[in-house]
């Protein structure tokens, strides 16, 4: 739907007389002129023609006109004595007396904003929800392995809660709170929220209740901060409804809604096309200065679609479905080099930035989030599963390659060649190709296959390292095969790529060799990442005895332990065809709808 266009309600003193209201036509030359002025401020090159007048005022409209200004005048002057009278009563009173009259202001005011955040969001009947606990397995060798994975989690949750409780991240050796720019300046609990829903999943309820006392007493968005549209998507607004659907506690519900509310000024630009930062308070937006001349990036303002249909589902409000169904039909008339999305899109202009396309870093996301909008809408959004289809079909013919050693690997597009080099945030679409597999047009089997391959390759980064954790990106040039060349991509920060797609390969196929070589991973991140406050990052995964880079990421609950205890549990515990997980491993509910536009608030139905 277009979306309504509001016109100013500054009015011009001298156009009272022929504003248009119901009544008798106008026929005079001044009215109409002043009637033609009076649209140019809202759109330009209407076509000036006669309209009604206000009732009981002449034609000519110029008695009326004196008259208005008049009374316009003598009001502006009884104003003027007024606060004037008022200016004398304040200076009557005291310092003390002033400021407490101010205060009490502020209360009244700071109490509007607190009622209206409390204002109760309609009922919604939440889909039938299936797999939220359990998933015990029976093999006593595996469950061990559960156990101590769930181990991990509360070790990384207690350091948190005793070290850097409330703020978004945790520096486990400085054993203090730790931030970085894409939270903007707020102490926001990014860790608390990212792990809720792992929390609960592994049975931690009285964690988990430490986390909802910190949300609904401390998690405030009316903060001047300016944060990144992408992360607080992904991580807040998707860590806050998938801990509502699991607990039904209504408190992450309205959180939710009220950080959607704050990101919307993202997306006044000319296109639509959402900026990549906004202030939560102003509502001011911008872009990286580093993305292609100020452009928007592919895997940001494409990886918003799960969380904000279900926005409109739960409130009723169309208005965040409209936002992320406007990106696609404005993507969908675009021309693609090749048939790819480059990963910058200008919002000015709408045009391609640089022609750079990857399905990792900037570009990955996306992709994942056209199968995913598909598999959440109980498989009937047709166009998000075809608009994924045509660009797997093209990175299939322009990006994927096979090296010398005999390893499948994905490459990055830049300025009309393929650089041979994967990054581990690629590592993913080995598990998005599996998930993907059902449902796309008879090649099943090769896409389950292809996704395999993807998984070998992400393992042999692993494998051939010292401390058995891949590198943050891996070359195939020459003799050179999934190893990191240069030394800022050595790093390993506790990233869940790898073992996300071991899961979903392990979901769909029960081969063992992926709990094995997810077992392989865990020991590793025990071993070399665990501190003494909590689990940190290395600098250098090819050093027997590394560096720490000391920040343990919200990520790393959200997600690489999660997606671990998932890897060694039975299929019952959030089965993939009940649940969608967002690219922050936060699971959503399928909404078996029709189609996605429909809500679950009978008010919107």
């Amino acid at each position: 739907m277009d979306a309504l266009v509001g016109t100013s309600t500054t009015s011009h003193t001298r156009l009272t007389a022929v504003d248009s209201s119901p009544g008798r036509l106008c026929q005079t030359p001044s009215s109409c002129k002043a009637r033609c002025w009076q649209r140019s401020r809202v759109s330009k090159g209407i076509a000036c023609e006669p309209g009604p007048c206000e009732p009981g005022l002449p034609g000519s409209g110029v008695s009326a006109r004196r008259e208005e200004e008049e009374r316009l005048r003598n009001k502006i002057r009884a104003d003027h004595e007024k606060a004037l009278e008022e200016a004398k009563e304040k200076l009557k009173k005291s310092r003390e007396e002033i400021r407490a009259e101010i205060q009490t202001e502020k209360n009244k005011v700071a109490q509007d904003i607190k009622t209206k955040e409390k204002k109760p969001l309609p009922p919604v009947s939440i889909p039938k929800l299936i797999g939220i606990s359990g998933g015990d397995p029976e093999d006593t060798d595996i469950r061990k392995k559960r156990d101590k994975i769930k181990e991990m989690m509360k070790y990384a949750w207690d350091n948190y809660r005793l070290y850097g409780w409330g703020h978004n991240e945790l520096r486990p050796i400085a054993k203090k709170g730790h931030s970085t720019n894409i939270f903007g300046s707020s102490q926001m609990g990014a860790t608390i929220v990212d792990a809720l829903d792992t929390l609960y999943i592994m049975g931690l309820h009285d964690e988990f209740r430490d986390g909802q006392k910190w949300v609904e007493d401390n998690l405030d968005f009316s903060v001047n901060s300016e944060v990144s549209v992408f992360e607080v998507n992904i991580r807040f607004i998707g860590g806050l409804l998938a801990a509502y659907y699991l607990s039904e506690e209504e408190i992450f519900k309205v959180k939710a809604v009220q950080l959607a509310e704050k990101l919307l000024p993202a997306f006044n630009t000319p296109t639509g096309i959402p900026w990549a930062m906004v202030n939560l308070k102003s509502g001011v937006g911008r872009n990286w200065g580093w993305a292609s001349a100020g452009s928007s990036i592919l895997a940001e303002f494409g990886t918003l679609h799960m969380e904000f249909v279900h926005l409109s589902y739960l409130t009723g409000d169309p208005v965040y479905y409209k936002k992320v169904m406007h990106i696609r039909k404005l993507l969908q008339k675009m021309d693609r080099p090749n048939g790819l999305y480059p990963n910058y899109l200008n919002p000015r202009t709408g045009r391609w930035g640089q022609y750079h396309t990857s399905v990792g870093g900037l570009g990955d996301s996306f992709y994942e989030y056209l199968l995913k909008a598909w598999l959440m809408s109980d498989k009937s959004d047709h166009e998000a599963r075809k608009m994924y289809d045509d660009a797997i079909e093209a990175i299939e013919k322009h990006l994927i390659k096979k090296s010398r050693g005999g390893l499948t690997f994905i490459g990055e597009w830049k300025n009309g060649h393929l650089e041979k080099k994967m990054g581990h945030l690629a590592c993913f679409a080995g598990g998005m190709f599996a998930l993907g597999a059902d449902g796309s047009r008879d090649k099943a089997g090769h896409y389950l296959e292809l996704g395999a391959e993807i998984a070998r390759t992400c393992h042999e980064s692993y494998d051939r390292t010292a401390l058995k954790l891949g590198p943050e990106s891996f070359k195939f040039d020459g003799a050179v095969e999934a190893v990191a060349v240069r030394q800022a991509e050595k790093y390993y920060i506790l990233r869940p790529e790898v073992i996300e797609t071991y899961w979903y390969l392990w979901r769909f196929t029960h081969d063992p060799r992926y709990r094995q070589w997810g077992w392989e991973a865990t020991l590793a991140i025990e071993k070399y990442c665990r501190v003494s406050g909590g689990f940190s990052g290395v600098k250098d995964v090819y050093s027997s005895t590394p560096a720490h880079d000391d920040v343990q990421q919200s990520f790393f609950l959200a997600e690489t332990l999660k997606y671990l205890y998932l890897l060694f549990s039975s299929d019952d515990l959030l089965p993939l065809d009940h649940w969608v997980f967002n690219t922050e491993a936060h699971p959503l509910p399928v909404l078996h709808l029709a189609n996605t536009t429909l809500s679950g608030n009978p008010a919107v139905r």
